[in-house]
């Protein structure tokens, strides 16, 4: 069903997509003042439940791309993503039914929000990775028979690119990485037009109505001075997510952190409170794999998330800081992110990760 989202949701919602996004996505703080703003200024955004989107609807998917360390020195207008959108169009030479994310995580659940405030197009409940992923070919979109290209670049100035590889998702990965470290590391998108019949049947459902649900969770429990990572697990049983498991507690005890090529990418350890045990954590903008003591406890495509020890407020991996006292949980994804196909776009592999694929509730 159709809902009406305000700007008494966001708090909520940025605080469930942070922790769907697995440390990456970009910075949730900033995607909720932008949303704000355009909701402010434009009223607020009809959220499309996937099946009551016409199966003949052009959804264009939005979203920014770059590093997330990037973000914090470059703040977007707001305007980027719509620039994006229109080039798209123009290009397609047909307008936008709605668009959507292309991803469930931090400022990437929240970019779509403002362009459908300000262009004034309802918002797919869905997207295409489940959770944040660093690259444009890991969507289920792809994995499932959707084309990323034609797909729109724009930066901060008002440049635009066009940029067609075809069917080959990674090769305008890669030639769209390249245009956004010319913009300056980071850029706004538009990619992945599609039908909303292959919405419907490429798409992880309902995911902003799941952050809503996960950043509500945390809340409410602390409000009642209960456990929110045991209240945030029962929650989840109920979704399509129906598997968290706490994977470890301490204090980080080192960061590792650099930007490159694009991408943030890093590693960060820490130390169990009573000091016996060790974890390490590998992230390429978001968390990839969560080892303690040397052994494999979660790894992508499942979710690996770092919350704040007493509040479960999430931690992005560019605000990890040694001395944070944090909890790691891992949570399952769909199975539509399970299959053999989806492993080998967006599987351990695909990360160069000597791990084989383990559901998080098997290991």
């Amino acid at each position: 069903m159709s809902w009406q989202l305000t700007e008494e949701h966001l708090t909520d919602l940025a605080r469930g997509a942070a922790v769907l996004g697995t440390g990456g996505g970009g910075d949730p703080y900033v995607g909720r003042l932008l949303v704000q703003q355009a909701i402010r200024e434009s009223g607020p955004v009809t959220v499309l439940d996937p099946s009551e989107v016409d199966d003949e609807a052009l959804v264009i998917p939005t979203a920014q791309m770059g590093a997330p360390t990037v973000v914090h020195e470059k703040i977007p207008s707001g305007e980027e993503a719509v620039t994006a959108l229109r080039a798209l169009e123009a290009h397609l030479g047909a307008e936008a039914t709605a668009t959507m994310p292309i991803e469930c995580g931090g400022i990437n659940s929240m970019i779509p929000l403002v362009v459908a405030a300000r262009a004034g197009l309802p918002v797919v409940d869905a997207d295409g990775m489940g959770r944040a992923f660093p690259e444009l070919q890991m969507e289920t979109f792809g994995v499932y028979g959707v084309t990323g290209s034609p797909m729109a670049v724009a930066g901060e100035r008002g440049e635009t690119a066009v940029i067609d590889a075809g069917a080959d998702n990674a090769r305008m990965e890669w030639l769209a990485r390249g245009v956004t470290i010319r913009l300056g590391g980071v850029a706004h998108i538009a990619e992945y037009s599609m039908s909303g019949a292959e919405v419907k049947r490429t798409a992880i459902p309902r995911t902003l109505t799941l952050a809503h649900t996960v950043g509500k969770a945390i809340r409410e429990a602390r409000e009642r001075n209960a456990d929110p990572v045991a209240h945030l697990g029962e929650v989840l049983k109920s979704t399509l997510y129906g598997h968290l498991r706490v994977l470890f507690r301490g204090k980080v005890s080192d960061v590792e952190r650099r930007t490159e090529a694009g991408f943030a990418r890093g590693r960060a350890a820490a130390v169990s409170f009573d000091g016996e045990h060790e974890l390490e954590i590998e992230f390429q903008n978001e968390n990839l794999v969560a080892l303690v003591d040397g052994e494999v406890r979660c790894v992508v495509p499942d979710l690996v998330c770092v919350l704040d020890a007493e509040q479960a407020e999430p931690i992005t991996t560019e605000s990890l800081r040694y001395g944070q006292r944090i909890t790691v949980i891992g949570i399952s994804t769909p199975e539509l992110m399970r299959t053999p196909e989806a492993l080998a776009v967006f599987g351990p592999a695909a990360f160069g990760l000597p791990h084989e694929f383990r559901p998080v509730e098997d290991i």
